[in-house]
């Protein structure tokens, strides 16, 4: 089976709780050259900031997929491609893992389930606020990663496997070790993508390279940089 994801290179994650730079518009970064716009986050997410940044970005000729860090801020909108629904494999707490989706299922009820994918999270960094929120061991070397890869596609049956070093660049042997395991998944990385270099890196061993705060940090520039080095890897 195909997956819109199988074509991409990059993905630009826009934070709702995130301003952009002086000058910059959500327009100017849909027009980076990016695969998809994710947009997403993990503290001061509410429904008004998601759907203000869904509605800018949804006026432009880009794959837009919403990934909600809880059911309280799903929204059902028809300019979205779909939603990327986070299960945090190293979670400290089951309620990442899968008691919040039961809940967004309980409360909604039939969810529009073609356009409703799981990612396989591996969360990274310790300081980040997704391994704190989730109390994710993070204590883990390449070969767990690679182990957690493989339970996620093999037992699982996980379409896409995010390895996340939010806030930081990560370690390539833990990159290599989760794209060396999975088989038919996607690989998606993000975490400390700041220029070519660093995207080129990760995008030797990761399907897919996920950039965020350097939207936020930096603009346009920088983020068509990583989108180059993304495509040339």
């Amino acid at each position: 089976m195909t997956t819109p994801w199988d074509d991409w290179n990059h993905i630009l994650k826009i934070d709702p709780d995130k301003e952009l730079p002086e000058g910059v518009t959500y327009g100017d970064l849909c027009a980076t050259g990016t695969d998809a716009i994710e947009v997403g986050g993990t503290m001061g997410i509410t429904e008004e900031n998601m759907s203000a940044v869904i509605e800018a970005c949804a006026e432009h000729d880009v794959a837009l997929y919403q990934e909600p860090s809880n059911p309280e801020v799903v929204l059902e909108d028809n300019a979205l491609d779909g939603y990327l629904i986070p299960t945090v494999f190293n979670a400290g707490s089951p309620f990442w893992i899968t008691e919040a989706h039961k809940e967004w299922v309980r409360l909604e009820g039939e969810l529009d389930w073609e356009r409703t994918t799981t990612e396989a999270y591996i969360v990274m960094n310790p300081e980040a606020d997704v391994a704190e929120l989730t109390e994710a061991n993070c204590d883990l070397d390449a070969d767990d990663v690679g182990a957690y890869a493989t339970v996620a596609e093999h037992m699982f049956g996980q379409e896409i496997i995010y390895v996340e070093y939010s806030g930081t660049l990560g370690d390539e042997a833990v990159v290599e070790a989760a794209a060396e395991a999975t088989d038919e998944s996607t690989l998606f990385y993000g975490g400390g993508i700041h220029d070519y270099d660093s995207a080129y890196t990760m995008a030797q061993y990761a399907d897919v390279v996920v950039v965020g705060d350097l939207a936020h940090d930096e603009g346009i520039g920088a983020v068509r940089d990583t989108v180059d080095a993304a495509n040339d890897a």
